[in-house]
């Protein structure tokens, strides 16, 4: 929002030590209140969304003395509450994107909100200025929701004198996320509420981080944690030197996006899904691990069998070495036909200025759902939620991205499934719920079944876990019939989970 200037004169703070800052130093949250009612088949919905910044501070100590609360950042919220509702019965669902750099504009507008984008879909597009309408299958028939943009993403901003960076790291996000979540659980009398969290891609791997965060910090036990295009273990799905494990657990996802654009015939995607997911699992997992092992035979054929799944070349798997990295094959798949696969959902197509380069210079399904779901954000904060502010609203930060760190994993792979586990194995009531999409070539599924299979956890809490597929790519919900029945399956998890 905009602030007040600050006194430019140089001698001011020098001359009336005690004379207060000015308000742009003392930000105060700035939440507006709307009501809404929302159709869902014969019923109406009355609910109240809450829309606005709430500020973060930090417990200032000085040589063993309270020196007052510092404001830290201001964090960007929207959060939905059903009217009427019994608080101590009715869940409640914290919800993020990830990236880094992420807000939460996807799921909210995409799936678990009230309203929504339409956009179209992968060869039926949607032209500007695109649409917002009644979401009838939103969570919130079922559980309040509240939705959260960390720090530099959305309207989120840190406070006056405070670095941005001090927040695009593993540790902080988590804290400061966290933090969000005890205020509003606090601040609404929900801490008997049944509570859930949401995560999206990096959103999955907060969820995880905080489901152990909120358990130890607050003691905060939750019902259940929904995890969307998950990416638990970044040793399964980050391209780099000497790790080959990438490239077997995104050879089914492969072949999946192969399948779409017609590489595999008339074969029930089914059959080609398990082939490639028991060849991934064996004899292409043990061949890249044997290297020049390999008799000149077993190479040749590994290549054509990798070749056949993957919908490539002999050639050009024989010139790669056998290592598919996820942008060459976008790239790569239709190169005949001068046209490009999308990353983060592969039945999306698109043209590139250079039909003869290794990586494509976009994802055509990130550009094919930035522009609606931006419209739509900015015009229904504004316009319906009446909330005013003057920043951009963020919606991908590349900035935050490229600068996150990962400094508290400093000479090992990042991961969060032992935090996951640390949680489930002391709350054996929490549920956790999967979903991925056949299509999603950033957050492969196979490797999500990898790290869940290796979960540090007893046998008799496996069944607190479910699987959901869905024929689409990392937002599934882009897909109609995806969306349809992933809003039936969140909706299921959350009254299962919630033990009302």
């Amino acid at each position: 929002m905009p602030t007040d200037k600050k006194d430019e004169t140089p001698a001011a703070d020098t001359a009336k030590p005690d004379v207060p800052k000015p308000d742009a130093e003392k930000p105060t949250d700035d939440l507006v209140t709307t009501l809404h009612v929302l159709p869902v088949g014969r019923r109406k919905l009355k609910y109240t969304a809450t829309t606005g910044r709430i500020v973060l501070r930090k417990e200032v100590v000085t040589d063993g003395t309270f020196d007052g609360h510092q404001a830290q950042a201001e964090v960007f919220l929207t959060a939905y509450t059903l009217d009427g509702a019994d608080v101590t019965q009715r869940p409640v669902t914290f919800a993020f994107n990830g990236g880094p750099g992420s807000s939460s504009i996807w799921l909210h507008l995409g799936v678990l909100g009230p309203r929504r984008v339409v956009a179209g879909d992968a060869g039926d597009l949607a032209p500007p200025p695109y649409g917002l309408v009644d979401n009838a299958e939103s969570l919130l028939a079922h559980s309040d929701l509240v939705f959260i943009d960390p720090v530099s993403t959305g309207y989120s901003r840190p406070a006056t004198g405070v670095k941005a960076g001090d927040y695009h790291g593993f540790t902080p996000d988590l804290e400061s996320v966290g933090e969000v979540i005890r205020l509003w659980t606090s601040r609404n009398g929900r801490w008997m509420s049944p509570k859930f969290l949401a995560g999206e891609s990096y959103g999955t791997t907060r969820a995880a981080g905080l489901a152990a965060h909120l358990q130890d910090r607050y003691g905060m036990y939750l019902n259940g944690i929904m995890l969307i295009s998950s990416v638990l273990e970044f040793g399964t799905l980050v391209f780099s030197p000497g790790n080959d494990l990438p490239y077997a657990m995104f050879l089914p996802s492969y072949a999946a996006i192969a399948h779409y654009h017609g590489k595999h015939g008339d074969r029930p995607l089914a059959d080609v899904l398990a082939e490639a997911e028991e060849f991934a699992s064996t004899t292409y997992a043990a061949a890249l691990a044997s290297g020049s092992r390999l008799s000149e035979s077993e190479r040749a054929d590994v290549v054509a069998k990798t070749a056949a799944l993957a919908g490539l070349t002999e050639e050009y798997v024989d010139r790669v070495d056998l290592r598919i990295e996820h942008i060459r094959f976008s790239t790569e798949l239709l190169r005949e036909s001068r046209r490009v696969v999308g990353r983060l959902d592969g039945r999306f197509v698109g043209w590139d200025a250079d039909s003869g380069r290794e990586h494509f210079e976009a994802d055509p399904s990130m550009s094919a759902i930035l522009g609606p779901y931006t419209a739509a954000l900015n015009h229904y904060v504004h316009a319906e939620l009446e909330y005013h502010n003057d920043l951009p609203y963020e919606i991908l930060s590349y900035t935050v991205n490229e600068g996150w760190s990962f400094k508290d994993f400093e000479n090992r792979q990042v991961t969060v499934a032992d935090k996951l586990a640390t949680a489930m194995r002391a709350n054996p009531h929490l549920k956790v719920h999967v979903a991925s999409g056949h299509y999603d070539g950033a957050t492969p599924y196979f490797a999500t079944e990898y790290t869940l299979a290796r979960l540090q956890i007893p046998a008799e809490l496996r069944e607190n876990i479910e699987t959901a597929y869905y024929p689409a790519g990392h937002m599934m919900y882009v897909h109609e019939e995806s969306r349809v029945q992933q809003s039936k399956d969140l909706a299921a998890f959350v009254k299962k989970a919630s033990n009302r």
